[in-house]
């Protein structure tokens, strides 16, 4: 039972909710309703305006968790046959979700349409693309995915591209080529936010050097508290506060507890993703040999978002829970748990500015900065055209 002061705690949150915008980084719903096999990627069929207890995302937990805007997750696996292809399906979904339920959703294309969709009692829908590999090595799909509404770009997910490193997977290029600078530069002139969740910790500064925007890493944590390589070390921490960019805290139990990850290394490879084979099998073989696995908690990540806010500040946190139907913290199972999250912090002291701050306020300013960019640099540069090739020479054409 919450004792009297939790619920306390809980009753400020839910207020401060009402009276300032969630919102989160990260969503990967599209995906679940793509891959589903009834649906396939029908939305109609799949129905979010219904409770999905067997998932985490629906429309009435949505509202219970007092979101005020999602970014939704355009995500395709690395290796996926037609990348450019499946990462329009996924995107088709976002839309059709905006398309079925108006009364919910309002397509979100700029920071001023947060407080539109409040004003309306909807919730912002904002399309990402997460990863690169639907590019197929040309510029060409940005501005496309750009007028279809793409506004935040996840350079590349858990594999190594033609362009540029991942942060869970063998290093190729020394962080970014011309090419994946090209695109950086390109995501700057469109006025897309450059998502650096996947990326190496090299390519972290790379961007950070390069782009004439701030940058966001919409779903990552402290590496200092848990060293899977997703997360920022103290290195890159240490400019964001310089560079204007925000770091969105991220519910994923691996990013969150070290012991949860110690648990997890003899069932994945150096770089931090999952061996190949039987996983069920060897997650069963090796639970038999070292116990059940330590359970990450909501605690837990509030302990990171204090970390992040010590060492860049409080302007430049936000939340980004990469809900995807999978394994959760306990106390943050589903999107209704958001109020959660703020009440733990309204216990460990919090203001309400400082939680306004990291709830909304530091990714709207990152928003509006891009976009104010954007808008200046396409009056001074053309579009960059090209593949691959044209950047990084002949040898860089896939086979």
């Amino acid at each position: 039972m919450p004792t009297p002061h939790a619920d306390r705690a809980l009753a400020h949150a839910l207020d401060l909710l009402e009276r300032v915008p969630l919102v989160d980084g990260h969503n990967d719903l599209p995906f679940v309703i793509h891959v589903d096999r009834e649906a396939r990627g029908d939305v109609a069929v799949y129905d979010p305006g219904r409770s999905h207890q067997d998932h985490d995302t629906d429309i009435p937990r949505l509202r219970d968790g007092k979101v005020a805007a999602q970014f939704w997750a355009s995500f395709i696996p690395s290796h996926s046959p037609h990348p450019g292809r499946r990462v329009m399906e996924v995107m088709d979904v976002i839309l059709q979700m905006e398309a079925r339920h108006p009364e919910t959703f309002l397509p979100g294309r700029c920071a001023a349409d947060v407080a539109r969709a409040r004003r309306q009692g909807r919730i912002a829908s904002f399309i990402t693309v997460e990863g690169g590999a639907g590019l197929e090595n040309s510029l060409a799909p940005l501005r496309v995915w750009h007028a279809a509404g793409m506004r935040l770009m996840t350079l590349c997910h858990n594999e190594t591209l033609d362009w540029v490193d991942s942060a869970t997977d063998a290093p190729r290029h020394g962080g970014l080529t011309a090419f994946g600078r090209a695109v950086v530069l390109e995501l700057n002139r469109l006025g897309v936010i450059v998502d650096l969740a996947h990326v190496s910790h090299a390519v972290m500064h790379q961007v950070l050097d390069l782009s004439r925007a701030p940058v966001l890493f919409s779903h990552s944590n402290a590496f200092a508290l848990c060293n899977h390589p997703r997360n920022v070390p103290d290195d890159v921490l240490a400019r964001v506060k310089g560079k204007g960019a925000v770091v969105m805290a991220t519910f994923v139990p691996s990013f969150i507890s070290q012991e949860l990850r110690n648990w997890y290394r003899p069932l994945m490879d150096p770089y931090g993703k999952a061996l190949k084979g039987d996983r069920e099998d060897g997650h069963a073989s090796h639970e038999r040999k070292a116990g059940p696995p330590p359970h990450a908690t909501l605690e837990q990540l509030c302990d990171h978002i204090a970390y992040l806010a010590e060492r860049t500040g409080i302007a430049h946190l936000g939340i980004g829970s990469d809900f995807y139907g999978g394994r959760t913290p306990r106390g943050l199972e589903h999107v209704g748990r958001f109020p959660h999250l703020v009440a733990e912090l309204v216990r460990r002291g919090w203001s309400d500015d400082a939680l306004a701050a990291l709830v909304s306020g530091n990714v709207l300013r990152v928003m509006r900065a891009v976009e104010r960019v954007g808008r200046t640099l396409r009056k001074t540069e053309t579009a960059r055209v090209g593949r691959i090739e044209d950047f990084d020479g002949p040898a860089a054409r896939p086979s």
